[in-house]
């Protein structure tokens, strides 16, 4: 195991920090994740989830907040429903630096905080 990151999101925090700025959707989502969440009566706590995974995995690599794009890593599903991550750019990059193999994820959320964990392998 390389590491193991957690993050937790204030799910009403991070909804009006969307309204006040509503470009940061596209600045930290990629299209395809904005577009699997919209048909959601509440998209927020999908994307807050979306969003500690990505500093989740900055963490298993033992970085902070800011070593890559946001958009480098982001959120996929498998037919199952089972959340994976896809990592491109200089995540990849930094990741493979690091000897990451394979990645593991999971997201949870309630009505008033989501939650990712993050294991690099």
């Amino acid at each position: 195991m390389i590491g193991v990151g957690v993050d937790v999101v204030d799910i009403e925090r991070f909804r009006r920090s969307l309204e006040r700025t509503p470009s940061m959707r596209t600045r930290l989502f990629t299209q395809a994740e904005l577009t699997s969440l919209a048909g959601r009566v509440d998209d927020v706590p999908g994307l807050a989830a979306r969003f500690a995974a990505r500093e989740a995995s900055m963490k298993a690599l033992g970085l902070g907040l800011g070593a890559f794009g946001f958009h480098d890593v982001s959120v996929v599903r498998a037919d199952s429903g089972a959340p994976s991550l896809l990592v491109v750019g200089t995540a990849l990059e930094l990741a493979t630096e690091a000897g990451v193999e394979r990645w593991h994820l999971s997201l949870s959320h309630s009505d008033s905080v989501a939650i990712a964990q993050v294991v690099a392998e």
